[in-house]
């Protein structure tokens, strides 16, 4: 006996540059159009996305819809790990490092019918088990959990205004370039399944997928969402200089010849440094160091649209109906 087709749509209405709440109606009417019963869930408050994602698990929900931004993909993950339900990421936030991961259809502040063009896309997608990050005594992860210059912008930057996120990432960047320079060097000791790694960093980053700060940039060209590891790149050295050098290196895609970057790939992770340093989980605040985190295979079931990468996964998919 097939499964009732039940879902919940979870979005976060301060997300992205525009008033969403008529396109959320017309993603729901899509899917209500293919058969499925749809109840549409809004956000009041940081966390609430995990509470809702629970909420739809508990009730043996088919399907969870998760519009937002990166951090709000990621509450919706955390509520629904080790749980039956599918989560269907549908972005909308400024960055959407996510929905570049998988190459789905972004609405813009003159264009929202890019969502349901994503619905779409997922309606014909395939259900994959995904990794999950899981901080130790804390929650899980989606994207990546990271600490120094990263996490030092999201502790000052975040949360952002509506008005702040009209402006899309150009308002983010004139933010950090304000406050790179502020950024002080951070000793730390990193230890990757047993072995460590010590030394004066500006960005240790526990990844959990391909790309990072926003999409837009390529950091770990072969991982896949599926395989039980973490890409690991530590990134050694001071000063504004050197950041921008590791900017100009990265969003080139030159950064993997670079002596001064390693990248460890490793289930278990524990990061701890000289001072004590905010840490980011999916590019929210997400705590200080010390911290550990470990990998959780297959933790999420995921509906990933066909214009996912090739290899982006290892298995096979299973259709959503």
């Amino acid at each position: 006996m097939k499964r009732a087709l039940t879902a919940t749509l979870i979005y976060n209405p301060l997300a992205g540059p525009a008033d969403m709440g008529t396109t959320i109606r017309r993603v729901a009417e899509f899917w209500e159009g293919r058969g499925w019963r749809v109840k549409i869930r809004p956000t009041q408050y940081a966390g609430h996305a995990v509470v809702l994602a629970q909420e739809a698990a508990t009730t043996g929900e088919r399907l969870v819809l998760a519009a937002g931004g990166d951090g709000t993909l990621g509450e919706v993950a955390n509520g629904l790990a080790n749980s039956d339900t599918i989560m269907g990421p549908l972005p909308t936030g400024t960055g959407n490092s996510f929905g570049k991961e998988l190459r789905i259809p972004r609405p813009s502040l003159i264009d929202h019918r890019a969502l349901v063009e994503a619905a779409a896309h997922l309606a014909q997608g395939r259900v994959q088990p995904m990794d999950l990050g899981h901080v130790e005594g804390g929650s899980y992860w989606l994207l990546w959990t990271g600490v120094g210059m990263d996490s030092y912008l999201v502790d000052h930057i975040e949360p952002r205004s509506k008005l702040s996120k009209r402006l899309g990432p150009a308002g983010y960047v004139a933010q950090a370039f304000w406050l790179m320079p502020r950024f002080a060097p951070m000793g730390a000791t990193v230890t990757i399944d047993g072995k460590r790694f010590e030394d004066t960093y500006l960005l240790v980053l526990v990844s959990n997928c391909r790309r990072f700060a926003g999409g837009e940039v390529l950091l770990h060209p072969d991982a896949a969402l599926d395989d039980g590891q973490f890409e690991v790149a530590l990134f050694r050295g001071e000063g504004t200089v050197r950041a921008f050098q590791y900017l100009w290196e990265t969003w080139r895609g030159q950064h993997l010849d670079d002596p001064a970057i390693t990248v460890v790939r490793g289930q278990e992770v524990t990061v701890e440094t000289a001072r004590t340093m905010p840490v980011h989980t999916d590019g929210d605040p997400a705590g200080q160091t010390p911290f550990t985190c470990r990998i959780e295979p297959g933790a999420l079931r995921l509906l990933v649209p066909r214009t996912a990468p090739r290899g982006l996964f290892q298995r096979p998919g299973l259709s959503l109906t």
